[in-house]
């Protein structure tokens, strides 16, 4: 088992992770910025280093400053969380280079994997569904004729992007090559790279995800699915597990094959499979998340497997614990985000300072969060409160349990708003309820409060 993990990363999962690592007997080492000199995740941590400023490409980006802090406290481990570093493949290769083991997947499949474009071709060479579009990154020119070929609506990405950014749904060929070239600056911007491809943009949609664990002596499983249609800007708000109205045999064919293409690809750790979901039960791969996701409570939930644990056991060396058929599903599960953001200012972030935080509670509700009365919401980073968790043994009870638990939550402060009455409202919108809901149901609820 590894001895010392470094957490490059700040809020609640690094919170996560020195908990995972104190359950499992792990020193932990908190690396942070001035600002976060003070969080919980420093607190509770064995150790921590000051690392720079509160811009985070002078602190959690900066992979000197990272690097030096776990060489200085004898770190054998570095867990990169999600966002930040954790899918920089040259920061894999770093670590690699130094005899410092990265908890996530090696620098050679994070490359493959990591990249939409890449992703895709191997997914299409392992038989995979794919929406149609390119294979490779197309100029502005050329990637219009292919989206006259395809038809409109078309989806522009950046192949180096991720978390809902580098992408752009165009409607129709006014504009399209000022709008793609955009696309293209964009994630130069955001990526360093400004390769970008098209692919059909299918709608109505369900977003379905499945949860792969592979170790690295060539076993891969996977956890199940969760949906994640409820998001704004790409970006989740609420996800669930199991996926609602999916057959479990169709959930277990994604899976199978989700897992089959990780190991293929010599995945090592947790990562994530995404796929478009279409009316019709058709459904076509979308992008691999080489990390951990924010959303991984759902999954654990249901299947009672500590995925951060697991992520650590890997990561040492060990051979899963367990097999497929070892692997059950109970009841659902839902999180929603509390965010600090306004949902009737198109979710504008709202930084301040925290005055009152009020968690819910009571049987089967968790909170994973990092705040505390006094801290300030900073400008500088995610928006990300709290992720509110609830299992029940079906779905109109957990999302009965998830609308008391919503009630019990508050957090108030300067300037602070939060997302957490939007989140009622979906959990009383009725094609959630129903679950005939796609990813186009935040949008709406959003014209609907705007009188548009």
């Amino acid at each position: 088992m590894l001895k010392k993990v470094l957490v490059a990363n700040r809020g609640e999962i690094a919170l996560r992770v020195v908990r995972a690592c104190r359950d499992l007997g792990i020193q932990s080492v908190v690396v942070h910025s001035t600002r976060d000199r003070d969080s919980a995740a420093v607190q509770l941590a064995d150790e921590s280093v000051q690392i720079g400023p509160p811009a985070p490409r002078k602190s959690y980006l900066n992979v000197a400053a990272v690097m030096e802090a776990a060489t200085r406290t004898g770190a054998d481990a570095i867990h990169p969380g999600y966002g930040f570093l954790s899918e920089d493949p040259d920061f894999a290769e770093i670590c690699e280079a130094e005899g410092i083991t990265l908890v996530g997947p090696p620098a050679a499949a994070m490359r493959t994997l990591g990249r939409k474009q890449s992703a895709r071709n191997l997914m299409a060479s392992l038989g995979l569904p794919l929406l149609p579009g390119s294979l490779e990154a197309l100029d502005a020119d050329t990637a219009g004729k292919l989206a006259q070929d395809i038809g409109f609506p078309v989806i522009a990405k950046a192949s180096a992007g991720g978390g809902g950014r580098g992408m752009r749904v165009i409607e129709g060929p006014e504009r399209f090559t000022e709008t793609y070239r955009e696309v293209q600056a964009n994630a130069q911007m955001l990526f360093g790279d400004g390769s970008v491809y098209l692919e059909k943009y299918l709608s109505p949609a369900r977003h379905v995800e499945i949860q792969v664990l592979c170790d690295g002596h060539g076993n891969g499983i996977h956890l199940g699915a969760r949906d994640c249609s409820v998001q704004r800007r790409h970006q989740k708000l609420v996800e669930e597990s199991p996926a609602p109205g999916l057959p479990a045999d169709l959930i277990a064919e994604m899976g199978r094959r989700s897992a089959e293409a990780a190991v293929a690809a010599g995945y090592r750790g947790v990562g994530t499979f995404e796929f478009l979901v279409g009316p019709d039960g058709s459904y076509y791969f979308m992008e691999v998340n080489c990390r951990i996701q924010v959303e991984h409570p759902v999954t654990e939930m249901v299947t009672g497997v500590d995925l951060v644990a697991e992520q650590l056991r890997v990561a040492a060396g060990e051979p899963l614990r367990l097999r497929q058929e070892d692997v059950a599903f109970r009841g659902v599960a839902i999180e929603c985000r509390i965010n600090a953001e306004d949902p009737k200012r198109d979710f504008a972030p709202t930084p301040g300072k925290i005055e009152e935080y009020v968690p819910a509670a009571g049987p089967f509700v968790r909170v994973d969060t990092h705040i505390r009365p006094g801290d300030l919401v900073a400008p500088e980073y995610d928006s990300l409160l709290a992720k509110l968790i609830v299992w029940a043994p079906d779905r109109p009870a957990a999302i009965a349990r998830m609308r008391r638990a919503l009630g019990e939550f508050h957090v108030t402060g300067r300037g602070v708003k939060t997302t957490r009455e939007f989140l009622l409202q979906v959990m009383e919108h009725p094609d959630f309820a129903a679950g005939t809901h796609s990813t186009s149901i935040v949008d709406e609820m959003v014209q609907a409060l705007s009188g548009r």
